[in-house]
C-alpha cells in the first residue's frame, strides 16, 4: 500500500464521525504523510475514538465543562524522537457540547464563539518536550481571529503497540487561557459575583496511530 493511500484509509476511520465538513482532514492527513516521506518525519494520526478535547470554566461559584465532539489531530515527530514533536488540532466550534442545549445555543452566539463566522479554532504547536512521564506541548491558539501563545503539560504515557501490530503513543495535557484574550469579554454580575469566570482550562487527551506502522504491519 503506498503512503497516500494509506493516509487516506487511516484518516476515513478517524473522521468518520466528524461528518462531511471536516473531511478535508482526509487530504491534509495525504499531503502532510507525502511531506514526511520526504523530510524523514514521522506522522501519528490522532485517533478520535479515544482522544478528547475538553474545557472548563467557573460559573458563579461552581464549575461548567464542555467538550469538543468534531476535530482533527496530527501529531509529527523527527525520526523516532518523540521528545521532538509537533501537534497540530483544527477545532470545529460549533460541536462544542456542555450537555445544555440553551447554554450551548448561548456558546455558539456572538457573545462567544461566535461559530457563524469563526467555524474553526486551532493550535499549532511549535514543540513538545517529554520525559519518561511528563509533557509540555507549546503552540499557539487562534480563535475568533485572535492568535496567543499557550503551553499545555501534563502526563506522558508512552508508546505501546495495539492488537493490530500498530504504534500509538499517548499524552493528557492541561493548560490556563483568559477568554477575553479572544474577544470573548462579556460578563454580568450576580449579587457582587462575576458570572463567569474569565479563566478557562483546556484539557487535551490524545491516542495517536504512526501511518508507517500501519504500513509495516
Amino acid at each position: 500500500m503506498t503512503r497516500s493511500r494509506l493516509a487516506v484509509s487511516v484518516t476515513i476511520g478517524f473522521t468518520a464521525l466528524l461528518g462531511t465538513g471536516f473531511q478535508s482532514a482526509r487530504a491534509q492527513t495525504a499531503s502532510a504523510v507525502s511531506t514526511a516521506a520526504q523530510s524523514g518525519d514521522t506522522k501519528w494520526v490522532v485517533d478520535m475514538v479515544h482522544s478528547q478535547v475538553d474545557f472548563g470554566v467557573r460559573h458563579l461559584i461552581g464549575r461548567v465543562r464542555g467538550t469538543f465532539t468534531k476535530w482533527y489531530a496530527l501529531v509529527t515527530t523527527t525520526g523516532d524522537d518523540w521528545k521532538l514533536g509537533t501537534v497540530d488540532v483544527t477545532i470545529e466550534t460549533a460541536s462544542l457540547n456542555t450537555g445544555n442545549a440553551i447554554r450551548d445555543a448561548d456558546l455558539r452566539s456572538d457573545r462567544f464563539f461566535a461559530v457563524a463566522r469563526y467555524p474553526k479554532m486551532t493550535f499549532q504547536g511549535t514543540g513538545v518536550a517529554a520525559t519518561d512521564s511528563t509533557v509540555d506541548v507549546k503552540g499557539t491558539l487562534t480563535l475568533k481571529g485572535r492568535s496567543k501563545p499557550v503551553v499545555l503539560s501534563g502526563r506522558y504515557r508512552g508508546i505501546a503497540q495495539d492488537r493490530e501490530g500498530h504504534q500509538r503513543i499517548a499524552f493528557q495535557a492541561m493548560g490556563m487561557v483568559d477568554r477575553r484574550d479572544f474577544g470573548m469579554n462579556w460578563n454580568e454580575s450576580v449579587g457582587g459575583t462575576e458570572l463567569i469566570g474569565n479563566d478557562v482550562e483546556i484539557t487535551i487527551g490524545v491516542e495517536a496511530v504512526r501511518v508507517d506502522s500501519v504500513n509495516h504491519r
